[in-house]
């Protein structure tokens, strides 16, 4: 009984965050026309307010981001088009990144080069994870263990560290950047700036669902490698 209350409780704190981002954005996707501009030229209007006229706004089938390699605000199609309190928040969240990446913000040109230089370790990772079982069967080694291990810890746990190191870039995205944008654009409510923050912290606490699942990812990995 107990350890059923600790794994609901995990699987809580995992799913939990996850959960909850979806809820506020499904949430504050109504009424779909709150206001006069979309996603998209809110992004377009805060871009060239702060002389970034060469950074692109995109569609995407990828998820709501900000691309510093491609010079491009990307979001998500119900954002580009839409018209409610969601879209036009993550649409500055996202120009938020693009006046960090013009700006030299640290953090964000560290998870840059992060996620540059992990890509080889994660393909490496992959290719051993791949590898190990047959190599394992052709040459007996009792270490093909090991090897797995690498691969596992290479691919999966760069990806929690990628997402743990960009939660510092995402609250700033959204409260030192986002927020103030769009409390000085004149497209809020006045009963909106309480909403949109719970919005912005959505769009933060959005890495650390993804850190969280990857964890557990890393975890039943593991528990399939001791079986």
């Amino acid at each position: 009984m107990h350890f059923l209350l600790l794994a609901l409780l995990l699987l809580g704190v995992v799913v939990g965050p996850g959960l909850w981002v979806q809820r506020v954005l499904q949430r504050y996707s109504q009424p779909e026309a709150r206001y006069r501009v979309t996603g998209a030229e809110l992004a377009r209007e805060l871009l060239d307010a702060h002389g970034l006229r060469q950074v692109r706004v995109e569609a995407t089938a990828s998820g709501d981001h900000y691309d510093p390699g491609e010079k491009a605000v990307r979001l998500a199609r119900e954002r580009f088009d839409g018209r409610s309190l969601s879209a036009i928040t993550v649409a500055a969240h996202e120009v938020g990144h693009a006046i960090q990446d013009r700006d030299g913000y640290a953090p964000l040109r560290a998870r840059t080069r992060l996620i540059g230089a992990i890509r080889p370790l994660q393909r490496l990772g992959a290719g051993l994870l791949m590898a190990s079982p047959f190599v394992g069967m052709v040459t007996r080694v009792p270490g093909m263990g090991l090897l797995t291990l690498a691969g596992g810890l290479l691919s999966l746990g760069s990806s929690t560290l990628v997402h743990l190191i960009t939660l510092p870039t995402e609250f700033d995205a959204s409260f030192a950047r986002a927020l103030p944008m769009l409390e000085r654009s004149g497209y809020l409510y006045a009963v909106d700036p309480p909403h949109a923050r719970r919005i912005l912290r959505a769009a933060a606490l959005t890495y650390v669902a993804a850190a969280l699942m990857s964890l557990v990812n890393i975890a039943q990995w593991w528990a399939i490698l001791r079986r």
